[in-house]
């Protein structure tokens, strides 16, 4: 080639970004047993249909927590573990060129995300979990892919909030840097050692905020954007939400920052031009993202895929259709937002036959979830309790137990003015600010069984909830200790209920803790069915809004506004 005959020539790459997959690999939602519209199935097959015309100018970025969230993927982690790793296996077939470490994937276990990592045939990124002995990234911290000699160095790091919410058994031997100072430090070393011609951030941590500490923020990517020179695009997820905005750098460089939401329902697409230079260098010249909804992209590639894993789909369906018991009535997490409920408080049953506590904390972990009156399968307990925790009998005060519910309730029920006030604590945060929803996340809505309360929905916020006595009929003391069960999502400091409700601080609730489960919460709910068989579940009746009179027809007014009119109707 004569010199300069590349000179000025543009090169043109496309890079699509997955996040937050949580296993919906495939078009079939196996708790609910209906056909779906997203999944991985999908995405590879928009995927490829971009190949089509981009080739080998595409790559694939997936931003972390895809090992947890489907039975598909429980059971290719914990059910039959001697079968290759499920999550590898789709990942490597989509042809993914680089992932990041996701607190959900770390949630599985070393046993688990090890050996995914091993059996990725692409790097899986987190350069702020560092190896506690030597410090060095536990995990690749980066990696640099070439394209038409176009380098594009990929820098992943995780939100390192992880020990809030796991127990220290799942990352053992592991610690969590602060992002911000963890990709100056990389950033440096990255520029000198590879010489790339464009930096990506690829990090599994939200926009902004979640858990804010003198160390570190849970939700770090536009701070990061902000503070750390040198990126030209960052991916993010890990908060759910869908965004594509550009953030200045410090030196006021534009940088585009998207995360896809969740659930392979959407991706982030994002075109880079770049202009080739005299002397091989190369300038990045415009950068276009968008966040694209592939939730009904109907390719036939979608279905090769879900033929090629057809073992594992059969293995799932025969796993999740196994019946446990049966229900005389319909349960619905519905009604554990407006008082006591059969939903819940079937959780709060298992929770304390099986630990023996003497007060549990539960909340709904699903918004809107029916189990039907008849035989109940296991599908039906992932509704009840879709994530793999164990559980924790800790150690609290009765003043400490009233400060989680009145944190609880503060982030659920309003403070009621008039009669014809909300009662549940909404803001317009759904179909992008166009309809209310609940201001917080609803898995933060624990209730208490083990005691007796009301909550006046016209008192402030730590100052709703009075406790009346033990379900037993003895007397509650604030001073005494009690033995409280929690999942050890909470126990670890998850929803900050533990340190910011009842003051504990988060270094003293690991010496809490009397005892741990070997089993996770589900197989516990199982066990409870089974031993019963057949099931007549009731409400507890162990806590009640007050006054009546204002919380009962502004819980039916909310209920409709929430779950529309046939919803409250059912």
């Amino acid at each position: 080639m004569e010199a300069g005959k590349d000179v000025n020539r543009i090169i043109s790459l496309k890079l699509v970004q997955t996040s937050d997959v949580h296993g919906n690999f495939f078009m079939r939602d196996y708790v609910n047993n209906h056909p779906v519209k997203g999944s991985m199935a999908r995405i590879y097959a928009y995927v490829r249909s971009l190949r089509n015309h981009f080739g080998r100018r595409l790559l694939l970025l997936d931003g972390g927590d895809v090992l947890q969230g489907s039975p598909v993927v429980y059971c290719s982690n914990f059910v039959w573990p001697g079968e290759k790793n499920l999550a590898a296996a789709v990942m490597n077939y989509m042809g993914y060129d680089a992932g990041v470490i996701g607190n959900h994937d770390i949630e599985t276990g070393h046993e688990v995300y090890d050996r995914w990592v091993q059996e990725c045939g692409f790097p899986v990124l987190g350069a702020n979990v560092v190896r506690q002995e030597t410090r060095e990234s536990y995990f690749a911290p980066y990696c640099v892919l070439e394209r038409e000699g176009v380098r594009i160095a990929v820098l992943g790091m995780t939100t390192p909030a992880v020990p809030n919410w796991l127990p220290p058994s799942l990352w053992e031997g592991m610690g969590f840097e602060d992002m911000a100072g963890c990709a100056e430090r990389w950033m440096a070393c990255l520029k000198e050692r590879e010489k790339p011609d464009i930096i990506v951030g690829l990090f599994h941590s939200g926009k902004e905020g979640g858990i804010v500490t003198a160390e570190y923020a849970e939700n770090a990517a536009l701070d990061v954007a902000r503070r750390v020179e040198g990126f030209d695009l960052i991916f993010y997820g890990h908060d759910h939400l869908k965004n594509c905005e550009t953030v200045k750098s410090p030196s006021g460089r534009d940088v585009l920052c998207c995360a896809p939401s969740s659930a392979a329902m959407t991706v982030c697409e994002v075109d880079l031009d770049v202009e080739c230079l005299a002397g091989g260098l190369k300038r990045l010249k415009a950068v276009r993202g968008k966040v694209v909804d592939v939730s009904g992209f109907d390719g036939a590639e979608a279905y090769y895929l879900q033929r090629y894993f057809g073992r594992y789909i059969r293995n799932t369906e025969y796993y999740v259709s196994r019946k446990i018991g049966s229900f005389s009535r319909e349960i619905c997490s519905q009604d554990a937002y407006f008082g006591p409920s059969a939903f819940v408080d079937l959780v709060h049953r298992a929770q304390l036959e099986t630990t023996g506590a003497q007060v549990s904390f539960a909340s709904p972990v699903t918004f809107a979830a029916k189990i039907g009156k008849g035989d109940v399968c296991i599908r039906d307990v992932f509704k009840l309790y879709r994530f793999d925790d164990v559980l924790y009998t800790m150690r609290l005060k009765g003043s400490e137990i009233v400060g989680v519910l009145e944190m609880s309730y503060g982030l659920w029920v309003d403070e009621m003015k008039a009669p014809d006030d909300h009662v549940m604590l909404l803001d317009y945060v759904l179909d992008g600010g166009k309809r209310l929803g609940f201001r917080n996340l609803a898995y933060n809505f624990d209730s208490a069984a083990g005691i007796c309360y009301t909550v006046d929905v016209t008192r402030p916020c730590g100052q709703k909830v009075s406790v009346t006595g033990m379900a037993d009929g003895s007397p509650f003391d604030l001073e005494a200790w009690y033995d409280v069960v929690v999942n050890s999502y909470r126990g670890n400091g998850g929803g900050e209920l533990l340190t910011k409700g009842a003051g504990i601080p988060h270094e003293a609730l690991a010496g809490r803790v009397r005892s741990a489960t070997k089993e996770n919460l589900r197989d516990c709910i199982v066990h409870y069915i089974k031993k019963r068989e057949t099931l007549d579940p009731q409400p507890l009746d162990a806590w009640r809004l007050v006054p009546g009179e204002w919380a009962e027809p502004a819980c039916r007014r909310d209920r409709v506004l929430l779950f529309g009119r046939r919803g409250a109707e059912d």
